[in-house]
């Protein structure tokens, strides 16, 4: 395998987050979680962070790149919320709150990254979206909103640093198995499953494997990509 690069995963302390992460981790990289409060998981390097405050993702990234010794050359921009309502209730903080740690969290953290990528002439930036980003939601206005921004930030980004070794993908998610969907009713869950092509939920562990890939050298030349992992629920991205 290549050199160990330095990894950094937004909200890596659970779910999916911790499966790219572990996932890295086992590849010989050197990773570092964010996380709001608690501890980091056990084998991995944590820092607080806070992606909706420009200072805190500044400290986050500056206190990773102690621990890992060297630059992020890795970043996975993962960390997200919910705050599901009908259209006509829905108040502008429930839109404003999940827009602005979902999109422009994403976008604080590239934008960190970006400084030291620009000087190595290479990095990778993976932003975790969501099947809901390009097929809708109903009760997600505000989700799906955040989740399909993602593209055009990915795809800008590309269109900017593309010439330096950058490159800037999404990952859209279907359902996937977590403790999340493991609270849905079983009514519920026979619903959702009708819908997807597969006739089941996938795992966290095989979106890590879709990060992982878009971080190696063999996706170099993938950039403003849309790879969902959804069993063919969203075809058409």
């Amino acid at each position: 395998m290549a050199d160990a690069r330095g990894v950094l995963v937004t909200g890596g302390n659970r779910g999916i987050g911790l499966a790219i992460a572990r996932s890295f981790a086992e590849a010989g990289d050197a990773v570092v979680v964010t996380h709001r409060s608690g501890q980091p998981p056990e084998g991995l390097m944590g820092v607080r962070c806070e992606v909706t405050d420009t200072a805190s993702v500044d400290a986050a990234f500056t206190e990773a790149e102690e621990k890992i010794g060297g630059p992020v050359e890795v970043v996975v921009a993962n960390a997200g919320i919910t705050r599901d309502g009908l259209l006509m209730r829905m108040s502008d903080d429930d839109f404003d709150s999940v827009v602005d740690t979902n999109l422009a969290g994403a976008f604080r953290c590239a934008r960190r990254a970006s400084k030291g990528m620009i000087r190595a002439r290479r990095g990778r930036i993976v932003f975790i979206s969501s099947v809901v980003g390009l097929y809708g939601g109903p009760g997600q206005t505000n989700y799906a909103s955040s989740k399909a921004g993602l593209v055009g930030l990915a795809r800008s980004i590309t269109r900017e640093l593309g010439g330096r070794g950058i490159t800037a993908n999404v990952v859209a998610p279907g359902f996937i198995e977590t403790e999340m969907t493991g609270e849905l009713s079983d009514d519920l869950k026979k619903k959702y499953l009708e819908g997807i092509p597969a006739g089941r939920y996938g795992t966290s562990e095989e979106v890590a494997r879709v990060v992982r890939f878009l971080a190696s050298d063999d996706a170099a030349y993938i950039s403003g990509a849309v790879i969902p992992v959804d069993g063919g629920l969203g075809m058409g991205h």
